[in-house]
Order: structure tokens, then C-alpha cells, then sequence
């Protein structure tokens, strides 16, 4: 009898169609195909020829299916009819919640739009939020930053014109030498996964500075366990080993840095430490050929780094003068920072030397002709092969601005930003920080703002304070606080809020900001504020609204609940306005599309906002007849202008001989051509133009073309900050615009023209031998914020978190496999259960972030792992640093941008006896929309 094989198909269809869009997943914005069968979503791919995952998906992007058909998702607009924090709603229609929202809303813009406090989280069309809020006319506005990494993207602009991920990348093809400080696994995941597989395929080496050898840590050839906190002192370090060798770019550094920019060293000047200036303003250097003074820009100048320039009996040094007598101090010398920084003195001199050996003996050449600012030609460019990348792990510290400085003025002594081999900006960057707009915080009731909200001062006169020097923003940005705060303070939002100061407020509007648990620093207190009452018993912030897609612990403490949509059925915008998706190769935008229609009575919170502005009869939302401008987000997105001929996308604009890309008029079919082209538009820079940004006379033309720039925007790295200077002369008492006096000798101490370092406050504030240890959270790649840990398919990778422990840790204290521990910080304590982890810091423990979940949300059951011992470390942190006995309470903040200080967390750790549940322990909320089936399954298709 003969045997006969099965049939088996090994190719089964699974889908009818594929419609292409933009993952949401994360931040990355990877390019997917979601594969539909009878309508609905089958499978979800990575797009093989998207320009940033090139159709590598990581295990988020394809769980997005299961975030699509999450539990949790909100059905209908909602008003709360309990108490907040009980959950009690009920579902009403949208009419009615827009005619609430405008009740609350209009009679504020007509008195005093400040008592709108507008604030968004990771919601990537902040472009679009920060417009509607503008022309509302309240000053408090701004996004998640101010609690992510401000310090990052703050400290890289002022100083080069741009920070790392979203600004620019390591040059992947050519760097033989890619070290990263700080970097967690959520951001940017699968491009940094797949430059390392190419690099490391290459024989380039990684080196990962991080207390916890996680993800790209654990892949990285060499790994540095480094102590919370100390990654500015380590690198000032780096900087000392490279003065003393006479390692650095010397060329590099006079071409297109400051360094032999003059400073004015006459301390009985008013200008004493400011850049000297012709009548023009231009920056002065001793020109090496004829050895005067002349503007740095001027054409055939050679700026000479060692010139300096004697005047009416003083001396005025370049900043390299400067530099080198700061950093060849001994107190930078390895053997001086080593035990602090928890790294020996020998690894520092050999990593110094590394980057040294292959920086320079490894020199790329590539053989291309560009000219730069000053008509000079050259012709080849010349790279130095050494790459870096950083994220909040060095940003989130009350010292992280000033250690991320430190780090990009490590690149720039070593000329490898904007070269072959090294760091390279993505479009719409470089751009010098004076291309950037400065803050504006002018109201007047009924009318629009004066201008943006958020921007880049350049010194005192650009402060947000009203006439009387107190803050004009309820977050307290860009005051003597915190002067240069660029992102705003999210985090101090509620807390302020809840005080009354600076003032009070009507309403507080927010989106997909879960800031009523994992989002906010002090969780209980932050529940507290936003559920207190005043002696009449009414709500000290009387009106919230939140919009959300989902059933999270902060939709439990609004009054009002606009529902959004997932991202597979809405539209949004990826522009060069905001966030976009380049390359260093190519400026490209991208959208998302509604590849399905909701089967909720939910819409987009963009299209929600285009209602709410006719309604509110704002300005940019209406038109001249007081009819509604924009049906909704997709025809904004189609049909606004920044400017004549730049609006939210390049790609596919109506020109004058028809289609082009870049500057152009409203195309009626321009999201119809990005969904044919796959949801993206890619324009790609000419070769010549490929390096040397900011000094390159092609790329400035090209950017000018694509509407990036009006003019060219050539500049030079700013190795010494003057808008830094300018505060400190503030504090020594020069200027009209003065500090309080609490505050000169902090903004002395920490505004710095030039990088330094100085223990996290939290060190200075608790009793260090009390609390020995360092606590810190992390993103694991599986998840992202709190959206992950709600996910059928992701909750199977990380249901729950242990507290890890380094060994020495461990064995101090007993501890054994099943084992939990009671952590005590200044502000609180917590209990739960703890893991051994050998390749930690001996000093610090971790865990992941926003695993640990409230009883009742997210459509969780009771019993969830996620509540039971799932936890966080936020219920230790407090958004105010532990009293000082001054009478002051100073916020647990970075002095310069107001980042949250996340990672100055001291704790201690003892053994305790196993509770039911991780403590603290809330009690449940009710959820608005139940919760999940035991069993989730469905079938797509037959």
C-alpha cells in the first residue's frame, strides 16, 4: 500500500488587501503593512521598503493587532457622575461633550485664557496641539518632554544644532567605533538594532555605558557598569586624557566651532565672559594669516585657535584657552573621578585612548568635493570614524544638561559630528539655535498668543515672566527657576496647579498623559491634588478633560473624556514641521491613515480639536464667515500653511508646473498619493551635500529648496553657550532683569557657558550613608510608556516586575530566589518582590517602567499579575526634593531646563516578609469599560 503525504499549503492567503501605514507602537514610526481579510485587521508586517525599518518589526509592531482590538479601548465620549478616581460615568454623545467642553472653555478665553493649562503627552502632532493652543491664547502649553529628555535635546541645540535619535544618527556605514551612554531599549529600537547588527557584522566596535547591562548593553563588546549620575564627571574625564594627549581635531575646531572665538575677560565689563562682537554682531577671531581681528565667517579666514587678543590693558582669551584650562584641571584626571564614577582609572585612560586611536589613526577619506561658508573647496571629505549615541539615562539627572553637553563637546574635540565615521543630523536639522523661535507668553483675552509657546531663549530678556517678574506659565518654564526650559514642565503641571502658584486654574486639558500613575512623579500625592476640595467642596482644579483611547488610571480623574482612536484608524501627520521620520541620507514624513473605520463612537483627538476651535471660534480654525476651517485632521493636514507653500507635508505639493516636493500649495490629493506610495515621502540629499551640514553651501541650498530654511543658515558649533553667560551675569547682578535672590548663586553654580559637573541634588538633600543605594527604571523593548502592558500578546513577555538587586546587594542582605524587599526613599516606601541580576552597578538596583498597573484599569482583571506584582518606583519619587531648612521647597528638577530628575532616586533596601500584593496597594477603580474576557480570541476571515 503505497503512502500518500498530507497536503499541506505552505503559502496560505492572509489577506484580500495590504494597506500600508506607520506603526504607533512606539516612537520609531516603522513602517507597516497591515494585511485586511473580510475587513478587518489579519496580520501586521514590516514594510520592506520604509525608510526607517526597512521591514524589520520588532515584537511591539506586530502586537499591534492586539492593541487594535485591545479590551480597553473607550466606546463613547464620557462624563463622570461619581466622585473623581471612582470611575462612574456616563456615555453620552459627542455633541453634548464638545457643548461642555465649550461651556468650560469659552467664557475662560474671553476673560483669561490662562486657566487653560493645555498639556499633551507622547502624541507626535505637536506641531498641530501647540497651534490650537496658540490660538486659543493661553501660555500653557507643551508635551512630554520636559519629563523625557529635555536635557538631550536642549543641551545638543544649543550647542551643535541638534541632539541624537530624532535629530540625527551614527553614521552606520563608516563608524568603527559606536559608544552609547544611557540608552534603554524602547527608543528608536529597530533602527539601533539593525545599525549595530551592521556594524558589529563590519568588525566595528560597541562600547555601552550604562548602570544596567540590558538590551544594546548586553550586545556592546565592552561594557561599562558606571554609577548613577557620574556620566558627565566620566566624560569630562575623557576630555582631560584627549587635552593632555593632544587628541583632538585642531582643524575641525577652528573651522567650525567657537573654540577661537575671543571672550571678553574684563571682569569690570558688563559684558565680562560674552563673545566679542564686531558692530554686526559677528563672533571675532585672530585671523592666522594676517593675525587680526576679523569676523569668523569672512571668506578665507583662518581662525587661529591659540591667538588671543590684547586690548586697553586686558587680555581676551579664545575658548580653547578656556577649555584647556578648565578640563586639564587635575580634579578631571581618572584617578581623581574613578571612585565616584564607579569605573577604574586605568578603563578611562584606555577608553580615552581607544577613541583617540580610532579617530585618528583610522581616518575615512571619501573621495567628494564640497565647498564650505567661507568659498573655500575642498576636496575630499574627511571623517573620524567614532560615533555616539545617548538617551535619558544621562538626561534624566538634575545635572543632565550639563553632563549632555559634556558629552557633545566630547564629539566635537574629536571632530566626528557631521563627518564620515561619525555623527550626522537628520533634516530638518542642523539648525542653529538662533533659527529656532524664542518662547512667547503675551495673553489677551479673545485673542491668540503672540507667538509659540516653546523656544529657545537667549537670555534673561526672553523669560517667560509677567510685568511684575512672576511666571507667566503655570509649569513655571523658562523662569529664573529654570531659565531654558524648552520643553516646559508637564510634571510640575498638577502640582502647581493643585497650589495655586503661580495662579490658579479652570481647567486642565490633557492627552494620552497618564499622570495619574506611571507618568507623574509622587503618584499618590498626584491623586491627592487631583482630587481635592476646596472649604466649599468643590475641586481645587475645577474642570478636567483628558482624551485617551483607552480605559488608563487618569481617565478615572476627569470630568470630561473625549475617546480617541487607535492608530489604525485615524489619520496623522509625521511632518518636518514636528517629529519626522529622516535619515542623514533624506528628509522624509510620513502619515497614518484609517486602513479601518472605528466600531466605537470614538474620533481623533486632532479632528476632535478642529470641532472644538470652530466652536471656541478660534482663529486658524474658522473662517472668514465663522464657519468651520477644517472638517477635520485629514483636511487640516491637506490644507494648512505655516507660510505660503509650507504646510504639515512635503511630498506631493501643487507647484507651478504641477506636482513637486518640498515648497508648494495645497494638493487636494496629497494624502492619496503618500497612501499609494506606501504612506511615506522620501527626498534624498545630493551626494555632495551628504556631510558637513552646517558649513556645506550644497545642503543649505538643497534645504532651502525643500522649505526646511528661507535662506541658508550656516553656523558653527557652540562649544561655549553665551545664552548660559548671559543668566550668570544675571545672578552677578548686571542687566535690568534680575534672579531673585534665593537663586544667584544656583544660576552662577550651574549655568556654565562651559560643560561641568556636579552631584545630583538628591545627594546634597538626603543623608547619602542612610540611603546608599541607586534606584532606576527602564523601558524594555516590549513595551512603550504604559500602552504595552494592556496588550494580550506583549503582558505574555512582561506580566509582571521584580525589583533587580547587583550581587553584592544581594548577598548583604540574604536575599534568595521568591524573596521581597521593603525600599524606603525620602518620600516614601514601597514592598516588592526583588531578582538577582550579576551585571548591574554593586550600587544600583532597577526595574522596568510602567509594568505595574491599578486595580480596575485597562480593562484588566482584579487579579492581574500587573496589580498583584507588577509596581512602581514612582510611588518614591516626589516632584519637590526633600526640604533643605531653607523654607524653601526646590523642585526635583534639572536648574537649567526643568527636566524631571527621574534618576536621582537614593533609596535603601531591606528583606521583608511576603504581602499578598505589592504595596503600596490601591484600592480598585471602577472601569468605564468593564473588563476583558478570560479567553480573547477571534477569526479573521474563513
Amino acid at each position: 500500500m503505497s503512502h500518500r503525504q498530507p497536503k499541506i499549503d505552505t503559502s496560505p492567503k492572509v489577506s484580500d488587501e495590504v494597506r500600508k501605514t506607520t506603526c504607533y507602537m512606539c516612537a520609531c514610526r516603522c513602517g507597516i503593512n497591515v494585511h485586511m481579510k473580510d475587513g478587518k485587521v489579519a496580520y501586521i508586517e514590516g514594510n520592506r521598503d520604509h525608510p526607517v525599518n526597512r521591514g524589520v518589526l520588532c515584537a511591539k509592531g506586530s502586537a499591534g493587532i492586539m492593541q487594535h482590538n485591545a479590551p480597553s479601548r473607550l466606546r463613547a465620549p464620557l462624563k463622570r457622575v461619581g466622585p473623581r478616581g471612582s470611575g462612574e460615568f456616563e456615555e453620552i454623545s459627542w455633541n453634548e461633550a464638545l457643548q461642555i467642553a465649550t461651556d468650560w472653555l469659552a467664557p475662560i478665553r474671553a476673560e483669561n485664557p490662562e486657566k487653560l493649562a493645555f498639556f499633551t503627552g507622547r502624541d507626535q502632532s505637536q506641531s498641530f496641539t501647540s497651534y490650537w493652543a496658540q490660538n486659543f491664547g493661553t501660555p500653557n502649553y507643551a508635551a512630554h518632554g520636559g519629563f523625557c529628555s529635555v536635557n538631550m535635546a536642549a543641551a545638543g541645540i544649543y550647542t551643535m544644532g541638534g541632539a541624537f535619535w530624532e535629530f540625527g544618527q551614527p553614521d552606520w556605514d563608516h563608524t568603527k567605533l559606536f559608544m552609547i551612554f544611557g540608552v534603554a531599549e524602547d527608543h528608536d529600537s529597530n533602527p539601533i538594532k539593525m545599525g549595530i547588527g551592521k556594524i558589529k557584522a563590519r568588525g566595528a566596535k560597541v562600547i555601552g555605558v550604562n548602570p544596567i547591562r540590558s538590551g544594546y548593553n548586553a550586545v556592546a563588546d565592552e561594557w561599562v557598569g558606571i554609577t548613577p549620575g557620574t556620566d558627565g564627571l566620566f566624560i569630562l574625564s575623557l576630555v582631560h586624557e584627549l587635552l593632555r594627549s593632544g587628541s583632538i581635531d585642531l582643524d575641525y575646531l577652528a573651522r567650525y566651532t567657537n573654540a577661537p572665538v575671543l571672550v571678553n575677560m574684563d571682569p569690570k565689563s558688563p559684558e565680562y565672559g560674552l563673545l566679542m562682537r564686531d558692530a554686526d554682531g559677528k563672533t571675532l577671531v585672530i585671523d592666522r594669516k594676517t593675525g587680526k581681528l576679523t569676523p569668523f565667517d569672512q571668506p578665507g579666514v583662518q581662525p587661529d585657535l591659540a591667538a588671543s587678543h590684547r586690548h586697553a590693558g586686558v587680555t581676551h582669551k579664545p575658548v580653547m584657552h578656556l577649555i584647556a584650562e578648565r578640563y586639564l584641571d587635575p580634579q578631571y584626571a581618572p584617578e581623581a573621578v574613578a571612585e565616584r564614577c564607579g569605573i577604574t582609572a586605568d578603563k578611562i585612560r584606555i577608553i580615552a585612548a581607544e577613541l583617540a586611536r580610532v579617530a585618528f589613526d583610522e581616518e575615512i577619506v571619501l573621495e567628494q568635493e564640497w565647498t564650505d561658508f567661507r568659498g573655500e573647496t575642498h576636496k575630499v571629505m574627511k571623517g573620524r570614524p567614532v560615533a555616539f549615541h545617548a538617551m535619558r539615562g544621562i538626561s534624566a539627572h538634575s545635572n543632565g544638561f550639563q553632563t549632555c553637553r559634556a558629552l557633545h563637546m566630547l564629539q566635537i574635540l574629536l571632530g566626528s559630528v557631521e563627518v564620515p565615521g561619525g555623527f550626522r543630523f537628520k533634516p530638518p536639522y542642523p539648525k542653529p539655535v538662533s533659527a529656532h523661535p524664542k518662547p512667547h507668553c503675551k495673553v489677551t483675552p479673545g485673542k491668540p498668543l503672540d507667538g509659540p509657546h516653546l523656544g529657545f531663549v537667549q537670555g534673561p530678556d526672553d523669560l517667560a515672566l509677567k510685568d511684575d517678574g512672576s511666571p507667566a506659565r503655570i509649569d513655571k518654564a523658562f523662569t529664573w527657576d529654570n531659565p531654558m526650559s524648552a520643553h516646559g514642565l508637564m510634571h510640575m503641571v498638577i502640582s502647581n496647579a493643585h497650589a495655586g502658584d503661580p495662579y490658579k486654574i479652570d481647567t486642565l486639558f490633557m492627552y494620552m498623559a497618564n499622570m495619574a500613575w506611571n507618568s507623574t512623579m509622587n503618584t499618590r500625592g498626584v491623586i491627592d491634588m487631583l482630587t481635592d476640595t476646596d472649604e466649599n467642596g468643590d475641586y481645587v482644579i475645577p474642570h478636567i478633560i483628558y482624551s485617551d483611547a483607552y480605559s488608563s488610571e487618569m481617565v478615572a480623574y476627569a470630568d470630561l473624556i473625549f475617546p480617541d482612536t487607535t492608530y489604525l484608524e485615524r489619520h496623522d501627520c509625521i511632518s518636518l514641521l514636528d517629529r519626522p521620520i529622516c535619515e542623514a541620507d533624506a528628509a522624509a514624513d510620513a502619515i497614518r491613515w484609517p486602513v479601518v473605520e472605528p466600531d466605537r463612537d470614538v474620533r481623533g483627538f486632532q479632528s476632535v480639536l478642529c470641532d472644538l476651535g470652530a466652536r471656541l471660534n478660534l482663529p486658524g480654525f474658522v473662517n472668514g464667515d465663522g464657519n468651520q476651517k477644517y472638517a477635520d485632521y485629514a483636511d487640516y493636514i491637506t490644507n494648512h500653511e505655516r507660510k505660503p507653500g509650507i504646510g504639515p507635508l512635503s511630498g506631493w505639493r501643487m507647484g507651478e508646473d504641477g506636482l513637486t516636493h518640498g515648497r508648494g500649495g495645497p494638493n487636494a490629493a496629497q494624502l492619496d498619493h503618500y497612501i499609494e506610495n506606501g504612506g511615506f515621502c522620501v527626498q534624498h540629499i545630493p551626494e555632495a551635500a551628504s556631510y558637513y551640514k552646517p558649513w556645506n553651501v550644497a545642503y543649505q541650498e538643497w534645504a532651502v529648496g525643500l522649505g526646511i530654511f528661507d535662506s541658508p543658515q550656516h553656523y558653527i558649533f557652540d562649544l561655549y553657550v553665551e545664552p548660559l553667560r548671559r543668566f550668570q551675569l544675571a545672578a552677578e547682578g548686571h542687566g535690568e532683569r534680575q534672579p531673585p535672590d534665593h537663586l544667584r548663586e544656583r544660576i552662577r553654580t550651574t549655568l556654565d557657558p562651559l560643560p561641568i559637573w556636579y552631584p545630583p541634588f538628591e545627594d546634597e538633600r538626603v543623608n547619602t550613608d542612610d540611603f546608599t543605594v541607586h534606584a532606576l527604571t527602564q523601558r524594555p523593548m516590549a513595551m512603550y510608556h504604559s500602552w504595552g502592558s494592556q496588550n494580550v500578546w506583549l503582558r505574555q513577555i512582561h506580566g509582571h516586575n521584580p525589583l533587580y538587586l547587583p550581587t553584592k546587594l544581594w548577598e548583604a542582605n540574604g536575599f534568595s530566589d521568591g524573596d521581597w524587599a521593603r525600599v524606603t526613599s525620602a518620600h516614601g516606601e514601597i514592598t516588592v518582590p526583588v531578582a538577582h541580576m550579576a551585571a548591574l552597578n554593586e550600587n544600583t538596583v532597577w526595574t522596568w517602567n510602567a509594568i505595574g498597573k491599578r486595580k480596575g484599569a485597562w480593562a484588566l482583571d482584579k487579579d492581574a499579575p500587573e496589580t498583584t506584582k507588577g509596581f512602581l518606583l514612582n510611588h518614591l519619587i516626589h516632584e519637590l526634593l526633600p526640604p533643605k531648612g531653607d523654607g524653601l521647597r526646590w523642585a526635583n528638577s534639572d536648574p537649567v531646563t526643568g527636566q524631571a530628575a527621574w534618576f536621582d532616586l537614593r533609596v535603601k533596601i531591606e528583606k521583608a516578609d511576603a504581602p499578598s500584593e505589592t504595596q503600596p496597594s490601591f484600592a480598585p477603580i471602577k472601569s468605564p469599560v468593564g473588563h476583558g474576557p478570560d479567553h480573547l480570541e477571534w477569526k479573521v476571515g474563513t
